[in-house]
């Protein structure tokens, strides 16, 4: 039987749908986040973009993303094997490294639902940018998701 293409091919070699297929919906990714002089890593908080639905976990206007929020990266292999601030359960970092993806992930349980249902999402934990002050953004640095 032969393997999966996540477990096979590298980043670089995916098609375009095995690559947006990668991702397991998260939304990690889309929470704000900063680094702290003098404090090592990325920090995260509990903000998402104002472009995030909050019952998906998914991006309300993800065609356009890039043109809505230019700070919003456009995710590529060079990108993934140089990001320190992919969570360690993001797909694409787990493929970077050559592992597999977790039992909860849709391409293994062929639900969209699974990531959230397993907790493995920011479902019900995040605050969109437009209900809090973002000058107030270290007070809402978390680390429920490593």
């Amino acid at each position: 039987m032969e393997k999966p293409f996540w477990l096979r091919k590298k980043l670089e070699e995916m098609t375009h749908d095995e690559w947006e297929s990668l991702c397991d919906g998260c939304s990690k990714c889309c929470l704000f986040k900063f680094r702290e002089p003098g404090v090592p890593g990325v920090r995260f908080t509990n903000v998402v973009c104002r472009y995030m639905d909050m019952q998906t976990c998914l991006c309300s206007d993800y065609e356009h993303r890039h043109e809505n929020v230019p700070e919003c990266l456009l995710l590529t292999p060079e990108l993934v094997y140089h990001a320190d601030w992919l969570p360690k359960t993001c797909a694409y970092y787990l493929v970077s490294e050559g592992k597999d993806l977790p039992w909860w992930h849709p391409l293994k349980t062929g639900s969209r639902d699974s990531t959230r249902k397993a907790g493995g999402s920011v479902f019900g934990k995040v605050v969109s940018e437009t209900e809090v002050d973002l000058d107030d953004l270290e007070d809402m640095v978390v680390n429920w998701f490593e």
